[in-house]
Order: C-alpha cells, then sequence, then structure tokens
C-alpha cells in the first residue's frame, strides 16, 4: 500500500430524497440503512482501508457534523477532518481537499468518494480502484469510475467513451448531465454510454492544475492561502474565505470540460442510494416483498412496501402496495413509490409552513 495514496470522503450532503428519515441533524449518509450495524458513512471508510493508510483519510463535511464524524470515524485524526464553513457544492470541497493533500505531500494521488454509495462487491471495488490509481499515477490523467447503465435513468450524468488508452480504461469523449428520457434511451441502446458514479481518482497536483485552467475564480481564491494548507493557519483561512466560493460542481466546473479526462467502466455493485426505491431494491424483502428497515410490521394483503419506522413502534397495514411508510418519530410520510420524486417539494412545502421544525 502506498504512503502517497490518500482517500477524499465527502460527507457533507442533506440527504433530502430519503426525508423524514434523514434529517438536517443526521443525514442519511450516517444512518444504519441497511441494518448492518455500520452506517453508509462507516461502510465507505471500511471499504477503503485496504487500499488507502489510515492516517491518509480526509473526511470534508459540514462543521455542524463534526460530532458525528467523530462518533461514527473514532480513528480519523482531528486534522482529517475538514470542516465546511458553508455548503458550495463539490468543486470547492474537492479543490480545498486538493490544496490540503498537496501541501502535506506533493507526491499525493487521491480517491474521492462521496459518504452515501453502496457498492456490494467490495473486494472487485478494490481491484478496480488499485487499476485506477496505477493510472493516474503514472499518466496525467483525470480520472472517473463509469457504471454500465441498466435503465435509461434521467437522475444521472452520463459519460461517452472514446479510444482505449490501457485495457480497461478509456479517454472521455463527452459528459452528458441528466438527459431526457428519450436521450437516455438512446444512450443505453448505443452502448457507448456509462454512469457517472461521482467517484474520481487523480494526482492532486493534477486537479489542482486542472483547476486553474478551467475554474480560475476558484482556484485564485485559494492560492491566497498557499503556505496556510497544512499548518494551524489553514482553519482561519477557510473560515474567512470559503464561503466566498461560488457554488459549482467538479462536473461542471472540470471534468466536462478538460481534455485529459478517462474512464474506468466499473462493475463492483454500485448503487447512489438517491431514493426511497433504490433502497428498497437493495434491501433483502419478505414473502410478501415488503422491506421493513429495522422495525416491527404486520401486513394484510400489501405487497412491495418499504417501512422505515423509529423506535419501538408496531406497523400494522392491510391492502398497502408500493408504498414508502417512513416514521420519524414527530413526521409520518405516507407515499407511493412511483411518486417519489415529489419529496423533495415536499420538504420544500414543509419548510414553508413550518420553518426549520420538521427537518
Amino acid at each position: 500500500m502506498s504512503s502517497h495514496r490518500y482517500c477524499v470522503i465527502m460527507c457533507g450532503g442533506v440527504g433530502s430524497r430519503f426525508w423524514p428519515y434523514s434529517r438536517e441533524d443526521r443525514p442519511k449518509q450516517f444512518i444504519d440503512f441497511l441494518g448492518t450495524g455500520r452506517s453508509l458513512l462507516q461502510m465507505s471508510y471500511d471499504r477503503i482501508l485496504p487500499l488507502v493508510p489510515k492516517e491518509n483519510i480526509v473526511v470534508v463535511t459540514n462543521e455542524k457534523y463534526a460530532p458525528l464524524i467523530r462518533e461514527q470515524l473514532p480513528d480519523i485524526k482531528e486534522s482529517n477532518i475538514l470542516l465546511e464553513p458553508a455548503r458550495r457544492n463539490t468543486a470547492p470541497c474537492i479543490a480545498w481537499a486538493a490544496y490540503h493533500i498537496a501541501a502535506l505531500d506533493p507526491e499525493a494521488s487521491m480517491i474521492v468518494t462521496p459518504s452515501d454509495h453502496l457498492i456490494t462487491r467490495e473486494s472487485v471495488f478494490e481491484d478496480f480502484v488499485s487499476r485506477g490509481f496505477d493510472f493516474v499515477e503514472n499518466n496525467d490523467a483525470l480520472l472517473t469510475l463509469g457504471i454500465t447503465p441498466v435503465r435509461p435513468e434521467t437522475g444521472y450524468g452520463y459519460i461517452q467513451i472514446g479510444q482505449e488508452a490501457v485495457p480497461g480504461i478509456l479517454k472521455v469523449k463527452t459528459f452528458t448531465e441528466k438527459p431526457n428520457l428519450e436521450l437516455a434511451k438512446v444512450f443505453l441502446e448505443s452502448g457507448e454510454f456509462f454512469w457517472n458514479s461521482g467517484i474520481f481518482l487523480w494526482r492532486a497536483s493534477s486537479i489542482i492544475e486542472a483547476l486553474h485552467k478551467y475554474d480560475s475564480d476558484l482556484t485564485a481564491l485559494f492560492d491566497k492561502g498557499r503556505s496556510c494548507f497544512g499548518t494551524p493557519a489553514e482553519e482561519e483561512f477557510i473560515q474567512t474565505n470559503f464561503p466566498s466560493c461560488p457554488a459549482n460542481s467538479i462536473d461542471y466546473a472540470v471534468m466536462e470540460k478538460a481534455d485529459n479526462v478517462y474512464v474506468e467502466c466499473v462493475n463492483f455493485g454500485w448503487n447512489d442510494l438517491g431514493t426511497w426505491s433504490a433502497l428498497y431494491d437493495n434491501s433483502p424483502k419478505n414473502q410478501a416483498g415488503n422491506v421493513t428497515q429495522n422495525c416491527k410490521v404486520l401486513a394484510y394483503e400489501s405487497t412491495g412496501n418499504i417501512f422505515a419506522v423509529n423506535d419501538d413502534k408496531l406497523v400494522v397495514v392491510h391492502g398497502l402496495k408500493d408504498y414508502i411508510i417512513a416514521d420519524a418519530g414527530d413526521v409520518l410520510l405516507v407515499c407511493p413509490k412511483s411518486e417519489e420524486q415529489k419529496i423533495k417539494q415536499m420538504v420544500n412545502d414543509v419548510k414553508i409552513a413550518y420553518d426549520k421544525k420538521y427537518l
């Protein structure tokens, strides 16, 4: 295991599509959704340990989640928890992590991964990531991991593949962000497009160089603090300057523009667990096809439902088909799975009606 390999776990999201189970004070990455005894964040940490020295794992999160990080990942050094004073999407998050790591180790390579994805074939994941690290350490390359699409999904970004650079790693032709259904069907049929997993590998110096080229406003801000990174002065610099960063994703800021972007096409059982339906699909079901998330349910003539209920409440239902029933104590959500895209709007309506009381 190379001492120059680092991991950045992005852990700042609020998981509003899993409301009311996922709340602002305890978002979905901190929840044990699968009943394994480990939260999604802890599972993300566990799967990276065979690949990266423990002391090289960095977590970037919102400062309000610092106590949860310390509780769930007690082995992470305090200096490896980077606390964002404001939410600014993935480009500023990744830029800060890259400047921080490059100051500590100019030869560093890094994998950037979300904290709330599910990966079921972990030994296969290790093989792909090891090959990815080898590639970016020997090439000036920005590498993303691409997932073979299994349906015309409109909620993901797509990567069009070009020429093979080395076995299993191909040049990227284009990125397309969240196409409409017709275009997604064309992408699926063509065989040339892969889902963008949001998992990246590169050398710290390569992503900083790309950010200079394609998002100079962002790097101008971070360059002011070059001498601070990796020192006690870093925290004060970030508190003062990070809120000024324009919110932007790394896909828009760099990946869609750069000419040295590659994709490794992987098959390690990936799911971004972005919706209740995705959680339903990836959870064990009883004979009636119902999923019960750590709760007690008596279901009569009811199929295809997912029940997520806190505390010791018994749920009794009759004649319910393909519903989400999520009870978080002060909020009960009952919604057809087919309408779950409206949950974000429901959250907005709750905010308008009750401010932050139920968020």
